[in-house]
């Protein structure tokens, strides 16, 4: 009966190790069969599109906030996101007036934000530079904004005058990063924010509203404006032009990952006839990329962000702001930002206000073992360069990936996500996804690929590892603890766990990786 006990037990805890290859062939498998049939403009129909393996195995991207907004690189105090200026500095003028006079010697409606577009140069941008760049830091894909709420396009757009190619840059930012993103074997998305647009220059998100006076000024002594800030309502045009752009920047550059931004309206409005409208285009406008891409002969994916998600649960992968879990469940995405901001922000870059690079690497992990994707958000200045500080940064990631990047792509959840234990450490002097950090005194996380187990540790270890979520594991199992260039480790098990003794003399480096490998 014990023999037979040791049997069931072993092939037990083998079946939860090789969860990894049997979801990766169901995977396979259900990808084959989506590929055969179209998709519909229906939640149902839209819900079985599956992730791409790109993006299931890449884990690590880079996310992109770059437009005329990065010419101020600065919100009211420093708090907060920089791009959202654009909304901010017409609700509450008085904050901003000594601001835009000592940096651009005028304020609206005088010189507003239209004003800004020819200042938004690029001009000492080079694409295959940042291509480089986010190669380096262990980056898989990479998606740049094309369009924020302010309504200025980043691509070639034949639909818009207000867009990089005939204004500002005079360049094809979108296309031209594409290419060299592309050139460096990695995927290639663009975020797309325009759902947001009709209320960014209003006081709220309305169906049909006024600008704010400042907008309706400049507007009215530049007729041309009109056509950046408005329209101000959810109309019939302005649904169409929304799926337009959208189709346009799909068909020129055809996308990897189509990322769309959080839509307030659907929840402000909700039962509107027009928010109906709204909805039912861009879910043909989803479905379409889902189709064209089948054409492509590409795997694509898509979001779905919000506080509130845009879609129901099961279409699209979910994310918000710098979102963090406590579970594992479906496949999820983080995009994060590198401080506070998403766009430029001059005060994170004077003063250093960017998470550490050790910070970094235990968010990236951290996500990873609760089944998502750090999207990293960088915010490149107006002419084109990323900040110092921002380099350092992703190249330490990339450093860190170079040896354990085994235990990141292509990986999937163990049985448990990770453990902890003693007290939290001064967490008012960490930073970590927008609060501050709470972390353990020793903290641990796991993942899993091809018959191996990962566990990074993020402190220095100079004591036995004791982990208790492998208490019930069947160490027969085990065929060696390693470190992860290769040195074998001692290890043993008591009734509370398994005990890793780490190296004495290991050079440590942002977090360790313990690769457990079975029989």
């Amino acid at each position: 009966m014990s023999s037979m006990k040791t049997i069931v037990t072993s092939l037990m805890l083998a079946s939860a190790t090789m969860f990894s290859c049997a979801s990766k062939k169901a995977s396979e498998t259900s990808k084959k069969q989506e590929k055969e049939a179209a998709y519909e403009a229906t939640w149902e129909s839209l819900a079985k599109a599956q992730p791409a393996t790109w993006w299931e195995d890449g884990k690590f991207g880079i996310f992109i906030h770059w437009g005329p907004y990065s010419v101020a690189g600065y919100k009211d105090r420093n708090k907060g996101y920089a791009e959202a200026i654009t909304n901010d500095m017409y609700k509450r003028p008085e904050r901003y007036e000594a601001f835009f006079q000592k940096k651009f010697g005028a304020a609206p409606p005088e010189f507003g934000y239209k004003d800004w577009v020819d200042l938004y140069r690029a001009e000492n941008w080079d694409p295959q530079q940042w291509a480089e760049l986010f190669k380096a830091a262990g980056a898989r894909y990479v998606i740049p904004t094309g369009e924020h709420h302010d309504g200025f396009v980043n691509w070639d757009s034949d639909l818009t005058e207000w867009c990089a190619t005939k204004k500002g840059p005079k360049r094809d930012l979108i296309g031209d990063l594409a290419k060299a993103v592309r050139a460096e074997g990695l995927k290639y998305g663009i975020s797309y924010h325009r759902e947001r647009h009709p209320s960014r220059f209003t006081a709220s998100f309305k169906i049909h509203d006024e600008p704010f006076s400042q907008v309706a000024e400049e507007i009215k002594n530049d007729p041309k404006a009109a056509s950046l800030y408005g329209p101000f309502d959810y109309s019939d045009e302005f649904i169409a032009d929304y799926v337009a752009r959208w189709q346009e920047a799909e068909e020129k550059y055809q996308p990897d990952f189509m990322w769309i931004d959080d839509v307030p309206i659907l929840y402000a409005a909700k039962g509107d006839p027009q928010v109906t409208k709204f909805e039912n285009a861009y879910k043909k406008m989803i479905a379409d990329y889902l189709n064209h891409a089948k054409k492509w002969g590409k795997e694509v994916y898509f979001n779905n962000k919000g506080k509130h998600p845009n879609f129901p649960a099961g279409v699209g992968c979910f994310e918000k702001d710098n979102m963090t879990v406590e579970t594992i469940g479906d496949h999820w995405q983080n995009p994060a930002t590198l401080g506070v901001s998403y766009a430029y922000m001059q005060n994170e870059e004077v003063n250093d206000l960017y998470k550490t690079p050790a910070e970094l690497i235990r968010l990236l992990v951290d996500v990873v073992s609760k089944n998502g994707n750090l999207l990293l958000n960088i915010g490149p200045r107006a002419d084109g360069t990323i900040p110092e500080g921002m380099q350092r940064r992703l190249l330490a990631m990339g450093q860190w990936l170079k040896t354990n990047g085994d235990a990141i792509y292509g990986t999937t959840p163990w049985s448990s996500y990770g453990e902890y234990f003693g007290d939290i450490i001064d967490e008012k002097d960490v930073h970590y996804n927008n609060h501050s950090m709470r972390i353990h005194q020793k903290e641990y996380r796991y993942t899993a690929k091809d018959h191996k187990i990962f566990v990074t540790s993020f402190q220095n270890d100079k004591d036995d590892l004791h982990l208790t979520k492998f208490k019930d594991f069947d160490t027969s199992t085990i065929k060696s603890i390693q470190t992860m260039d290769g040195e074998n480790l001692k290890w043993s098990k008591d009734s509370d766990g398994l005990i890793i003794t780490p190296k004495a003399d290991s050079d440590f480096y942002l977090a360790s990786v313990y690769k457990i490998t079975l029989k």
